[in-house]
């Protein structure tokens, strides 16, 4: 039953341009390739290659995480992004540096850190 005729083969999808997130935090780096409804294509970190607890927030983490991530991105066609980058981390600007040996095109680099607007509860008064 499972070799019917009707079933039809799965095509490989074909993204030309999409988005590359960037989440730079001071213990890891995310990269994520979507396309431009936010649909995710391809994916990585530092965590997942490999480097284990402190080796994980470095710039050269970050660089080897962008690189597995292109990489994959490029299976779906993948040929101009437009780049967000949260976070605080070193990871920020190698990720973006090593896009360039994969011919990727940036149209656009835009930060999306939160920034804290009013900040957070004050401590009690102290009684003494």
């Amino acid at each position: 039953m499972a070799d019917s005729p009707s079933t039809k083969k799965k095509q490989k999808r074909s993204v030309p341009s999409g988005q590359l997130h960037i989440q730079a935090t001071f213990n890891n780096t995310i990269i994520s390739f979507s396309d431009k409804k936010g649909n995710i294509v391809s994916q990585s970190s530092a965590g997942a290659n490999g480097f284990r607890g402190s080796k994980k927030g470095t710039a050269y983490a970050a660089q080897i995480a962008a690189e597995k991530a292109t990489e994959a991105a490029k299976g779906f066609g993948m040929k101009s992004v437009d780049v967000f980058v949260k976070g605080v981390g070193q990871g920020r600007d190698a990720a973006i540096r090593s896009l360039g040996s994969f011919e990727i095109s940036i149209d656009s680099i835009k930060e999306v850190t939160g920034v804290p607007h009013g900040g957070v509860r004050p401590r009690k008064v102290r009684r003494g």
